[in-house]
């Protein structure tokens, strides 16, 4: 892998009980993060490629490490996101290279299929601060009940000269979903929208 790893932490959260009402399967999200340095960090650099090939390695490795984090094969995913925060010493365009032109194949290969376009955000900032990461679903863009995000932080990154890298991965919508449209069960997957 070419991406100078610090760190990496991946988690899982599950919503049991949402405004008195149990949820029965849990709702479910997992993240990867990966907390790399910025091989650019403090210069202009006119060739982001590097950073380009590095969100390819880390669609795989962090879209793999949720899938195994929830238990679940790569098709039963329901929907993603992805995000970066760039330290101090970054541009957000560093962060757009490693999310935008690799990160998606690979993380759809991860969930299997992945035909709608993956959320993403990016940001800069220091230690300890949060990072959303957005979520849709992964076949459908229009599947309303999957539209959600979930938040990472990491206490001491990104340092000034790293970025911070995530995604999330659920197998399941938002907790007491009734905002009407598409459903994940009607969801046919063959624009992206659909």
């Amino acid at each position: 892998m070419s991406a100078d790893i610090r760190k990496i932490a991946v988690w899982v959260e599950e919503t049991h009980r949402e405004m008195g009402k149990e949820i029965s399967p849990p709702t479910r999200k997992a993240v990867a993060v990966a907390v790399i340095a910025n091989p650019f960090a403090g210069r202009y650099e006119e060739d982001l490629s590097a950073l380009i090939d590095i969100g390819a390695e880390l669609g795989a490795l962090l879209g793999e490490k949720c899938v195994a984090a929830l238990g679940i094969l790569p098709e039963d995913a329901q929907s993603y996101g992805k995000a970066a925060m760039v330290g101090e010493n970054g541009e957000l365009e560093h962060a757009a290279a490693i999310l935008h032109p690799k990160m998606g194949a690979p993380l759809r290969k991860a969930v299997e299929k992945g035909a709608a376009l993956v959320p993403s955000s990016k940001k800069r900032g220091g230690p300890g601060q949060v990072l959303d990461v957005p979520l849709g679903h992964k076949d459908a863009a229009y599947v309303r009940s999957h539209f959600d995000g979930v938040e990472v932080q990491i206490n001491d990154a990104p340092r000034a000269n790293e970025i911070l890298v995530a995604v999330a991965v659920t197998d399941s919508g938002r907790p007491l979903p009734r905002v009407g449209g598409l459903t994940h069960e009607n969801a046919e997957g063959k624009d992206g929208l659909r």
